[in-house]
């Protein structure tokens, strides 16, 4: 099995080599997350997201799981800048792939779960 977490590279432009993220869950499942800054991400529909610090070294560290709930995209986006600014996130990682709402349930279990077990085993 490969990391936890890794970048998804698409393709050779270096604009694009950052853009794509995998997250691994603890079923060994990964993820396709798109990154934005927490500035920069657009309003969102229905997702699972990740709240994320980047470090000066380019490592990431999730800070904490979620998946929107509201219909309205604006609420959204407003709820994943606040809980990102109280926390020190500087970027969202965003899966649009789960479609139902027991879908993102499910991925944010696994990926929440993924986290607290490597947590325990570094601690």
């Amino acid at each position: 099995m490969g990391p936890a977490e890794e970048p998804a590279l698409v393709c050779a432009e270096a604009a694009f080599d950052q853009a794509f993220h995998y997250w691994r869950g603890a079923s060994g499942r990964r993820y396709l997350h798109s990154v934005y800054s927490l500035v920069g991400c657009p309003a969102l529909p229905q997702a699972n997201y990740i709240l994320v610090r980047r470090h000066e070294d380019g490592t990431r560290e999730a800070l904490a799981f979620g998946d929107t709930k509201d219909d309205a995209i604006s609420l959204n986006l407003a709820h994943l800048r606040h809980a990102g600014a109280k926390i020190g996130a500087n970027e969202v990682h965003i899966h649009l792939l789960a479609e139902t709402a027991h879908d993102r349930a499910l991925v944010e279990a696994d990926l929440t779960a993924a986290h607290t077990r490597r947590h325990a085993e570094a601690a």
